[in-house]
């Protein structure tokens, strides 16, 4: 059976189901980042803060987009996912608001804030050892076992078309108001793991501003999607390590894929160290207090200062903000 590969059309769609329930995530000026990388006055640097959502990341807008079209399939049977945990608070805050039971399988070791927000939104979760998955498989025993035994329906935190083009309307966002401005874009950075945040910010940014470089995030640890654009074909990594605990899927997705591959100019890879000096910066700059996954695309950018030619502006994704108060400050405080 062939893939559904979504496309700008389905991102548009699924504009109106994310309106339903959120308002536009801020597009926010970074001065300290144009003053940082010493950008000439006509160009400018954009920050979008997915942190501001609700549940803390990106993730609630491919959640709710896969909750609305699944409404029929999915009747009074509960809703089965594996997470690290922000795609866990997004299915639990979609569930919540369609009024669907939600059951998550998360990593035990995963920051106690995602498991707070996800069962603040009334997720019944469940949990496994990540360090004995790549042996045992557990996670998506657990998960199928929750769809065999108690009738659930699975959703995919990343492999998905409706996934993917729900996570693709913070992207005709950034489109919109860059536009209402008459600004251009040159250069979009941001996290890439499965590939459904990546995938579905491809299909909005490329819309609007064909020419933009769009550059992926990874881990040195984890960066299984920057080996697949070198060799041509999807790389599976059997033990992918990173504090971005939000960044360690084994590979990108078959839907994710092809947009990936079409689209991404290149993915840069950081080692931790540099994701914390970003994590600090942030900080420092803007006051912000971002989970590591979250700020690997500053560090991307601010790695990328001497190879941003261009006359166009530059927008940074920072995809969560779900991070422990304690693990935080030893992240910036060990850099």
């Amino acid at each position: 059976m062939a893939l559904r590969i979504p496309t700008i059309e389905d991102v548009q769609k699924a504009e109106t189901v994310i309106r339903q329930h959120i308002s536009p995530v801020p597009l926010i000026r970074s001065y300290d980042l144009e003053k940082h990388l010493n950008l000439p006055p006509e160009r400018r640097v954009w920050l979008k803060d997915y942190g501001w959502t609700p549940v803390g990341s990106f993730k609630m807008f491919g959640a709710l987009n896969w909750m609305a079209n699944n409404l029929t399939a999915i009747g009074e049977r509960p809703v089965a996912a594996h997470s690290s945990g922000n795609f866990a608070s997004g299915i639990s805050y979609a569930g919540m608001r369609y009024k669907k039971k939600v059951i998550v399988v998360m990593p035990e070791s995963a920051p106690q804030i995602k498991f707070e927000r996800t069962r603040s939104f009334g997720a019944d979760v469940r949990t496994y050892n990540i360090a004995e998955d790549q042996k045992t498989g557990i996670r998506d025993q657990l998960t199928r076992q929750i769809a065999e035994e108690e009738n659930g329906l699975e959703a995919s935190p990343y492999d998905d078309p409706e996934v993917i083009a729900g996570n693709g309307v913070g992207a005709l966002e950034i489109v919109q108001e860059l536009t209402r401005a008459s600004r251009s874009l040159s250069h979009f950075f941001c996290p890439v793991s499965g590939g459904g945040l990546m995938a579905g910010q491809c299909l909005g940014i490329s819309s609007g501003f064909p020419d933009a470089q769009i550059i992926g995030a990874e881990p040195s640890g984890a960066a299984d999607f920057q080996q697949s654009l070198q060799t041509g074909q999807r790389v599976r990594l059997e033990r992918p390590q990173s504090i971005c605990d939000g960044l360690l899927s084994y590979d990108v997705g078959e839907h994710n894929w092809p947009l990936l591959k079409k689209h991404v100019t290149a993915s840069l890879n950081l080692p931790d160290t540099a994701t914390q000096q970003a994590m600090k910066w942030l900080y420092e700059h803007h006051g912000l207090r971002t989970e590591p996954s979250g700020a690997i695309s500053v560090a991307a950018l601010l790695a990328s200062e001497s190879n941003l030619q261009g006359t166009g502006d530059i927008v940074c994704v920072i995809s969560g903000r779900n991070v422990d108060e304690d693990r935080f400050y030893d992240w910036i405080q060990s850099v």
